[in-house]
């Protein structure tokens, strides 16, 4: 007898390498998928980059959320627009009760007349809590409002967030209308003088001009980053005194202060930070 047996089937063949072209369009999708999710993002109010520009008017209501005021009052920037007479400038700063940030909220104090003469309020921003402000506020004698944003709706809005969790220095300024007269950076001399030009110009919209605020605020962030990352850091610059010298060696003393200061919060905030 013959015995019969089942054949087995041939194996299949192996799927074929994809070629160049396939990989590619998979990487362009990838790509543009990624991009798509990067614009949805910013959509959302994710990105930490400001939409507004000097000039521009913006939208009151609304815009930025609810913040608190170190009074533990809630309040928004479209509420302190009204009831200012002439508009409303936020001057920000990373953390209450520590060197740099010292040294700008008791130079807005020290020019607060002049400053507020033509109808504006003057506000200092930041993402401390009601407490820490207020002590803040009433150490230094600050005649003015000390507004608390934790979760830096506001402080994003306006373009002064820093990725992961702090705060850009700088000062936004607008008007009844809503319409933005600055906007920038800068070390705590400079935030005052951009506030004080305006002032001086009647109220016209102020260009960043003065590049060397930006440029004293990424040298401030550069030495910030080497600090929480462990780098060593030189000897930071000391105060600037009054010497002898020649305009420009002052005006390079008081950047290097600036500087120096923004160091000193950086490593204040950074003892602060409880250990994991």
């Amino acid at each position: 007898m013959v015995e019969l047996r089942k054949r087995k089937a041939p194996a299949e063949a192996a799927p074929a390498p994809p070629t160049k072209k396939s990989v590619g369009k998979a990487v362009a999708s990838k790509t543009k998928d990624s991009g798509a999710d990067k614009k949805s993002a910013a959509a959302n109010g994710s990105s930490s980059k400001s939409a507004v520009a000097v000039g521009s008017t913006i939208t009151l209501d609304g815009f930025g959320g609810e913040i608190e005021t170190n009074d533990g009052e809630k309040t928004t920037l479209k509420k302190l627009v009204k009831e200012s007479k002439g508009g409303v400038v936020l001057f920000t700063y990373p953390k209450a009760s520590t060197p740099g940030c010292t040294t700008q909220v008791c130079l807005f104090r020290d020019q607060f007349t002049p400053l507020t003469s033509t109808g504006f309020s003057i506000y200092g921003l930041s993402r401390d809590s009601p407490k820490s402000n207020t002590t803040f506020k009433t150490k230094q004698n600050l005649p003015y409002m000390l507004l608390c944003d934790p979760s830096a709706t506001l402080i994003s809005a306006i373009g002064f967030k820093k990725a992961p969790s702090g705060t850009t220095r700088g000062v936004f300024v607008v008007d009844k209308e809503g319409r933005v007269l600055a906007a920038e950076p800068g070390g705590p001399a400079a935030t005052v003088e951009v506030v004080s030009k305006l002032i001086n110009e009647g109220g016209v919209a102020v260009e960043s001009s003065a590049t060397e605020n930006v440029d004293d605020a990424a040298e401030g962030s550069k030495v910030e980053q080497e600090i929480e990352e462990g780098k060593p850091v030189s000897e930071a610059a000391e105060p600037a005194t009054e010497t002898n010298g020649t305009a420009e060696e002052k005006k390079e003393d008081v950047a290097q202060a600036e500087v120096a200061a923004d160091v000193a919060d950086s490593a204040k905030i950074i003892d602060d930070i409880p250990p994991v």
